[in-house]
């Protein structure tokens, strides 16, 4: 019986003695691990939609979408069409009223293939982004000129007429352009999966856009083309849904604090 109440006495004994070789951590452990969604964002950009409704002259629409590859690098794409007149005009000191030198309509349809890089630090369980992308874009249309009259800008008598152009419409079909776009933007979720989001882009046309008999003025999906060079800015504001396909595991970033001894 002594010999047990010894060997009990000898366990207690070494159990502290045990415990205190084990490092004891004073640091609370965050055990939170949340799902991010990856899959595909689909949806259309409202800007077009509303200009259609209060410009007669132009009629567009374009879809938007993106696809997560990683925790901050997104697959991007645009495809859209556009329509849109143009008239020119002739206003100054040698013409007293404004007037019509030609009009013009575009048509035709594009494609924008590139990536987002998310530039934002979101708070723990959020999904908004600021990103910079670029994009690879390539159109194919068609300009209509339906009348045009000749202006002679060293004409001495009769400074305010034109001469008689045409009145027949031109079309020159088959015309395309390509160009890259620098884009910042950004997308803010509204609601579970629904996203609102802008951008701007910066264009640069790959070829000369002043072809013969008739310049590519409007380019659809560049915008307006500035005389004289490559150059375009565009933009969009888009709604968009995320279809969620799989999620992936994200833990909090341990945050390391350093102590310095004065």
């Amino acid at each position: 019986m002594s010999r047990y109440f010894i060997n009990l006495f000898l366990f207690l004994g070494l159990v502290p003695i045990i415990a205190q070789q084990e490092p004891i951590d004073l640091q609370p452990k965050d055990t939170v691990v949340y799902e991010q969604p990856y899959g595909i964002r689909v949806g259309i950009d409202l800007s077009r939609p509303i200009v259609s409704s209060f410009q007669d002259n132009y009629t567009g629409f374009e879809i938007v979408g993106d696809y997560r590859l990683t925790q901050k690098l997104y697959l991007a794409a645009e495809l859209g069409n556009e329509n849109k007149t143009r008239i020119e005009e002739l206003g100054g000191i040698d013409v007293p009223n404004d007037a019509e030198l030609y009009d013009f309509t575009t048509s035709g349809s594009y494609l924008k293939l590139g990536v987002d890089y998310n530039t934002y630090e979101n708070w723990y369980g959020m999904n908004n982004s600021i990103f910079v992308g670029g994009r690879f874009a390539i159109s194919s249309f068609s300009q209509t000129v339906d009348s045009f009259r000749f202006y002679e800008s060293n004409s001495y008598w009769s400074r305010d007429q034109f001469a008689p152009g045409s009145t027949e419409a031109q079309e020159f079909s088959g015309r395309s352009q390509s160009w890259i776009e620098f884009v910042f933007g950004t997308k803010v979720e509204l609601f579970a999966n629904i996203y609102l989001g802008g951008s701007i882009r910066l264009g640069f046309l790959f070829s000369d856009p002043n072809v013969e008999p008739f310049p590519n003025l409007f380019i659809p999906g560049f915008n307006k083309v500035t005389e004289g060079s490559k150059f375009g800015v565009g933009y969009n504001y888009s709604i968009s849904y995320l279809i969620p396909l799989y999620k992936k595991t994200k833990k909090p970033e341990e945050v390391e604090e350093q102590e310095t001894e004065e």
